[in-house]
């Protein structure tokens, strides 16, 4: 797996590509938004859209991104995840855990303080 980060607007995108498994991508994403922490950016989407599989560990894995996220006093929104992964959030009760956009621009712009 692979990440990518781009700001937009109000928020940062982490777009995630390839097979999200956990392991070492799990601790180079906590650095990661460890330092966005530091950086007082606090609000993040994650962009599932290029996303090929993920297992349980990867579902760990955004657990404990948006925790970190929470007790930073922010939040981690998804994006673009595929009909897989949304039926994987679905059956572990996830998807009541994070909130899930269709689209990136729709998540994007659920932190648009104007709504």
């Amino acid at each position: 797996m692979s990440f990518h980060i781009d700001e937009r607007y109000n928020c940062v995108v982490i777009e995630f590509k390839g097979n999200v498994m956990g392991g070492p991508d799990a601790v180079s994403l906590n650095e990661k938004l460890h330092e966005l922490i530091d950086q007082d950016k606090k609000h993040i989407v994650v962009d599932l859209g290029k996303v090929k599989f993920m297992n349980s560990s990867g579902l760990g894995m955004l657990i404990g991104a948006l925790t970190t996220m929470k007790n930073a006093g922010g939040d981690l929104r998804i994006a673009n995840a595929s009909n897989k992964i949304e039926s994987l959030l679905i059956i572990t009760k996830l998807i009541t855990v994070f909130e899930n956009f269709k689209t990136l621009e729709e998540a994007v712009a659920s932190y648009d303080p104007k709504k």
